[in-house]
């Protein structure tokens, strides 16, 4: 147990550390304000136009699970937990390579370092933002089960990682148990009965018992099948530099090629681009369902869809430029601008393609019309390219650790919530579309697409300068 505590506490003044240095004391301890100020502005808006608390915590609840599963992702994808926890950032859940402590303790302690964490830096500021439309007496039992929620997304990616580790059945055992929960949801059975949400609702022993099974399950399935000292198989590849030469030989960009290379060779490969832009589409899915229970009318889906996984440029260049820096190439003939075109370049290959794939899916599925799907198209490319533009201008070659930063993130806010509401508000709305509507819904996506081309281009001998400097 004293082991167990003073990895714990080794590990929180590792997190804090690593942020302030990152960004400064004190803008990092400004983050959960800004959270909770623009949360409580979110949730008075809500309510001030008749939304429906009820439905506000369920949504809030739906989107800390899934941000509890992304976090695992981040953390844990691959077949090598603890190799890919958090790259090299991290020193203290590597000690198991050097101190007498277990991989199984380390990881343990990781994860409750990690639920602490976050139900603190995260889950408190959006609980208290939900204090318009709650009496303060039931904010601290949101506060639980918003944490209870975040633990349960965080467990269920442990056991599949953990699955993992044991070759293809048990990646096989894993689908069926995801495919079946989803099954389980679109049959109608009460699978929110056995969840956290259920018991902010109705809070009692039967509700606590059942929404407990769900991750001691979890928990027993990771502790039973992580295997510590499993080591993927050896991979033998072919020239794949040479081969993606050859698919886009107009560019003949090398940067490029390895831009793809990393990505394709790293944990969890291409997948873990989709899987990201499923979550983007998940919680598209449920915005749209609410939104057209709440409005009583007609969503527009082509609209309400292109607008959110707009946002997938995000996450596909946090993944382009993961495994890469731009000191990296200061030893090489290589401008800055160069790695900067070629990363443009592979999210044009990668993330477009991506976006369309699900927007295309969504549009089927919702079955648009086809001045609407029209619509859409436009905006989810439009916003790409602004989102894409925007995430160079403020970041550079590091988009997820000025997540962190204050001032970055309220500025990031800022630039996406002026353009995306409004058209999200037309969206849900506006059905059925008019010409004059449509005409200046595509407009703003034309818009949107050109002003993020000038901030990429301006951004870029501002950040070769830096790169000097």
């Amino acid at each position: 147990m004293s082991t167990a505590r003073t990895v714990l506490a080794a590990m929180f003044r590792e997190e804090w550390r690593l942020h302030s240095e990152l960004f400064g004391g004190r803008r990092f301890a400004a983050f959960p304000v800004f959270l909770a100020l623009a949360g409580a502005l979110t949730t008075w808006a809500l309510g001030t136009t008749g939304t429906d608390a009820g439905a506000v915590v369920a949504g809030v609840h739906v989107l800390v699970l899934l941000f509890g599963l992304q976090t695992g992702t981040v953390g844990l994808l691959g077949q090598d937990a603890m190799r890919n926890l958090l790259g090299d950032v991290t020193l203290v859940v590597f000690s198991a390579h050097t101190l007498p402590v277990s991989e199984r303790l380390l990881l343990g302690a990781f994860l409750v370092k990690d639920a602490v964490y976050y139900a603190v830096l995260f889950v408190l500021p959006i609980s208290v933002a939900c204090a318009p439309l709650f009496p303060l007496a039931s904010l601290p039992l949101l506060w639980v089960t918003l944490t209870w929620t975040f633990v349960l997304g965080l467990l269920g990616t442990l056991a599949a990682v953990s699955l993992a580790s044991r070759g293809r059945p048990g990646k096989a055992l894993a689908l069926v148990g995801a495919a079946g929960v989803v099954a389980a949801f679109l049959a109608g059975y009460p699978v929110g009965d056995a969840t956290p949400y259920a018991v902010f609702v109705a809070p009692g022993v039967r509700s606590v018992a059942l929404a407990a099974l769900p991750p001691l399950l979890l928990a027993g399935v990771a502790a039973v099948t992580y295997d510590s000292e499993y080591e993927p198989p050896a991979r033998t590849v072919g020239n794949g530099f040479r081969a993606w030469r050859r698919r886009a030989p107009a560019w003949d960009d090398p940067v490029f090629v390895k831009t793809m290379l990393d990505v394709e060779r790293s944990a969890g490969g291409y997948w873990k681009v989709l899987f990201s832009a499923g979550i983007l589409f998940a919680v598209s899915a449920f915005l749209v369902d609410l939104a057209s229970g709440l409005v009583g009318l007609p969503v527009l889906p082509g609209v309400a869809f292109g607008s959110i996984l707009g946002l997938t440029a995000f996450t596909t260049y946090n993944w382009l430029t993961q495994f890469d820096s731009l000191e990296t190439y200061a030893q090489f003939p290589i401008d800055a601008g160069d790695v900067f075109r070629a990363k443009a370049r592979a999210f044009a290959v990668l993330g477009v393609p991506v976006g369309v794939a699900f927007y295309a899916g969504a549009v089927l599925w919702r079955g648009a019309a086809v001045l609407d799907a029209l619509c859409g198209f436009v905006l989810l490319v439009g916003l790409q390219a602004y989102l894409f533009g925007l995430t160079v201008a403020l970041a550079g070659f590091q988009p997820n650790e000025f997540l962190f930063d204050t001032v970055l993130f309220a500025t990031f806010t800022l630039a996406v919530v002026v353009p995306l509401v409004p058209v999200l508000v037309v969206g849900f709305v506006a059905a059925p579309l008019g010409a004059l509507p449509a005409t200046g819904l595509a407009l703003v996506g034309l818009l949107l697409g050109v002003v993020g081309v000038v901030l990429y281009r301006r951004a870029v001998p501002r950040w070769r300068e830096r790169l000097r400097e």
